[in-house]
């Protein structure tokens, strides 16, 4: 409103000088060339006339609705620099969640990461373990038959060294000597002994 009276004083004024601008120049009505620019009496006052109605109208039904239509485009603009500033904060928001959710993600992979590897750790070393003693009962298995095989060896090697020991001193005395008496358990006693000897 303050605008409108403003408005309406400089159209006043300016009515005003128009005014009076024919009447200074009504006084040099001698010169052709001022009276070609000076407008007639009677068209000043009725071009004033339709100016005026114009203006009142425009100023009474069109400058407010000019107004209002500025109003609610400023609120618009506002409002929507509002929304802007809204969205704005809201995906910087959602950025910062998002980059918390990456680092919490990685932090996880890397755990399960650390994790994975202290299980193939542990199993590395449990198979390990369990091999070395699956490898040390083999090979204690294997020094029982090998103990076994040489007893048994042995035992042959010693029966078969007895009857050719006890064959040999029967052809070298002349007599049978007694295979199953008191010289055949001499003859082992010496052959273990013997053995014993080379076991050293």
């Amino acid at each position: 409103m303050k605008f409108m009276k403003r408005v309406m004083t400089v159209a006043v004024a300016l009515s005003w000088f128009s005014c009076a601008m024919p009447a200074s120049a009504w006084a040099e009505e001698s010169s052709d060339k001022v009276d070609i620019l000076i407008p007639k009496p009677a068209e000043f006052f009725a071009s004033l006339f339709v100016f005026l109605v114009i203006w009142i109208a425009l100023a009474k039904f069109a400058w407010p609705k000019i107004l209002s239509m500025m109003e609610e485009r400023g609120a618009r603009i506002k409002a929507s620099l509002d929304e802007a500033e809204k969205t704005k904060q809201k995906a910087i928001a959602d950025r910062k969640t998002s980059d918390d959710l990456v680092v919490d993600a990685r932090r996880q992979a890397a755990d399960i990461v650390l994790e994975a590897r202290r299980d193939a750790e542990a199993e590395r070393a449990r198979i390990q373990a369990q091999a070395h003693a699956e490898a040390q009962d083999i090979i204690a298995k294997a020094h029982a038959n090998a103990e076994e095989e040489r007893g048994a060896l042995y035992a042959s090697a010693a029966d078969s060294i007895a009857e050719l020991s006890v064959s040999v001193a029967s052809k070298i005395v002349g007599r049978t000597l007694d295979e199953d008496g008191e010289q055949r358990r001499l003859i082992e006693h010496y052959i273990k002994e013997a053995g014993s000897l080379n076991a050293d």
